[in-house]
């Protein structure tokens, strides 16, 4: 089969297409046939081996994925040949079969196809844990998300709205502010041309946001970090600038608000039952219509490094979803 595969940690200019042995499941596993494979930032931090888990080199990056149960492992019941899955993992996407654990494949509904699944599993859940979980979000709380059209932020766009909270969405330009206005967002910032921390005072009228959903960090952390309302949560979510940033705690006491990490994947990997809850409400809510994946770009399996490119220099509206 044909596979993507970094053989060292480095750039993503040093994966390469190879021919390699299909997979084969264990105990516990699942074959897949992959028929779509969504693009993350993590995956460029995977590849460079700066992500904090490292898989055992070569490997195929890849996070999350749709198509179709080739064969199962010993011990594995809730699965069939042929049944049509979305899966999790650290890796291996990038490629025609993959090897995942049972436990991280989801049973797909006839309501959702193979690019949206791929683009819907990391993306929505990262949301909703942040935001129904992690900050407890309220109706008519003040919800603001950086980065807003992206894969992430547009998702936490949509599931604030769907939770009732007051969306002011930020990113880069009119074109990304419009779709993240389509998906929910009562107010846009284009951070580019207008003053984040003094638009928000204005929208607030000084008192500040509830909920922050940031996964960009850098200026940005700096400036949302002060405009929280008392007893805000401030949602540290991903480093897409590039910049982990620093903070002054004395901020934290005098507003009584609380900085909060979400990362996604130590959920995954303590099995928690929030997880499956999670995509429960997350598939009934798109099986209403209620959720819109947004895929802006599709790439063949030998423009993988193109689509992580796009991805790394926030050129994508969304998300982009490689086809292998």
């Amino acid at each position: 089969m044909r596979a993507i595969l970094a053989r060292d940690w480095g750039p993503i200019d040093t994966l390469e297409l190879a021919e390699v042995a299909p997979p084969q499941p264990g105990p516990g596993e699942v074959l897949i046939r992959v028929r779509a494979c969504g693009v993350n930032f993590a995956d460029t931090l995977m590849v460079a081996g700066t992500y904090q888990f490292r898989p055992e080199l070569p490997f195929s990056p890849g996070m999350e994925m749709a198509g179709e149960v080739l064969a199962v492992g010993q011990g594995v019941g809730n699965l069939a040949a042929g049944q049509r899955v979305a899966a999790i993992a650290y890796h291996g996407g990038f490629a025609e079969q993959a090897v995942i654990p049972a436990e991280a494949v989801i049973p797909l509904p006839d309501s959702m196809d193979d690019v949206s699944a791929a683009a819907f599993p990391a993306t929505y859940s990262t949301a909703h844990l942040a935001l129904a979980h992690r900050a407890s979000i309220r109706p008519a709380e003040r919800l603001l998300v950086l980065g807003a059209a992206g894969g992430v932020g547009l998702a936490a766009v949509e599931i604030g709205a769907l939770l009732g909270a007051e969306v002011i969405a930020a990113a880069g330009s009119a074109e990304k502010l419009e779709i993240a206005h389509q998906h929910g967002a009562t107010h846009t910032i284009d951070y580019r041309t207008e003053s984040l921390r003094g638009r928000l005072r204005e929208i607030t009228n000084g008192d500040g946001v509830d909920v922050c959903f940031d996964p960009v960090g850098g200026e940005m952390f700096r400036q949302a970090y002060r405009a929280m309302a008392w007893e805000g949560r401030y949602l540290v979510v991903g480093f897409a600038s590039g910049e982990i940033p620093e903070v002054s705690v004395n901020r934290l006491l005098i507003y009584n608000f609380a900085l909060v990490g979400v990362e996604w994947g130590t959920y995954m990997r303590r099995r928690s039952p929030w997880i499956g809850e999670s995509f429960r409400q997350l598939l009934a809510w798109h099986a209403q219509g209620s959720l819109h994946p947004r895929v802006s770009a599709t790439y063949p399996l030998e423009r993988t490094v193109d689509a992580l490119q796009a991805v790394l220099e926030r050129r994508t509206t969304g998300r982009v979803v490689v086809l292998p």
